[in-house]
């Protein structure tokens, strides 16, 4: 079905997209799920990656992804990718963020899931930085993308950029606990007070998981909400509009959704 994105996941693809979306959270939560610490968690993102092709690839044969979509969700992949490099080594500064979650405020929240699922795959390629984390990563910056939905499509001007900053400033924190969760029960080994304690119950390891989390928070998440705020705030008004106009330049809005587009651009200019 297209909207005024570039398109809206239904039938099989909303399927698809829900069944990624369950099993690779059971990728994140399994430490509070199983009562034994056998093994890695790995096999279930083995089972949801194909999900994730199916998903591009059903999306394409339906139309609801034409060659345009698909080129430029190809360039804006391919700068995100380009953007994620810029931030190693610099806690915090990561400038991939803002251009993934103006991007899918313009063109919708399932473009954006794709967006931030590819960023990540083709930044891992390019970097050498392949490993059982580029799952979780993916499918962490695709959530970022898709939960870009929360936020009212009638709110522009100075609220849409509010909504936008607290938006990148919630997106920060989220992927910084869905980090921490693939990483914590192995950083710590089993000694320390902060470790995972295979069959414990749930609220111990809940408990312990979040002092862990937050005493990384203040190295990581706080200079990452920062920085992407920050970059919203300052320049989400001229690349919202930049954006806009490749929207219907490109031809992604019907002619009805073109006349609605220029009136809500007059109201609030």
């Amino acid at each position: 079905m297209r909207t005024s994105g570039v398109f809206t996941f239904k039938g099989a693809s909303l399927i698809a997209l829900f069944l990624t979306s369950a099993i690779s959270a059971l990728g994140f939560l399994w430490p509070f799920l199983i009562n034994e610490k056998q093994g890695h968690p790995q096999w279930i993102f083995l089972m949801a990656t194909p999900f994730a092709l199916l998903l591009l690839l059903i999306s394409s044969s339906n139309n609801q992804l034409d060659s345009k979509s698909i080129a430029l969700l190809a360039v804006l992949t391919a700068l995100i990718a380009a953007l994620r490099p810029m931030g190693t080594g610099a806690v915090g500064i990561e400038p991939m963020w803002f251009v993934l979650i103006l991007s899918a405020r313009v063109f919708g929240p399932s473009f954006g899931f794709l967006l931030g699922t590819l960023s990540m795959l083709l930044s891992a390629i390019l970097t050498g930085g392949m490993g059982p984390w580029v799952a979780y990563q993916a499918f962490a910056a695709g959530w970022i993308g898709l939960g870009v939905a929360l936020i009212p499509r009638s709110l522009r001007g100075k609220k849409e950029i509010f909504a936008l900053v607290i938006y990148g400033i919630l997106a920060a924190e989220f992927f910084g606990i869905a980090m921490d969760l693939q990483f914590w029960p192995w950083a710590l080994g089993t000694d320390t007070q902060l470790s995972y304690l295979a069959g414990a119950p749930i609220a111990e390891n809940l408990s312990r998981f979040f002092s862990y989390h937050f005493l990384s928070a203040m190295a990581w998440d706080i200079p990452r909400a920062i920085f992407t705020a920050s970059l919203i705030a300052i320049a989400g008004k001229s690349i919202l509009q930049t954006l806009r106009r490749a929207h219907t330049k490109a031809a992604f809005l019907t002619p009805i959704e073109f006349i609605e587009h220029v009136k809500v651009q007059k109201a609030t200019n």
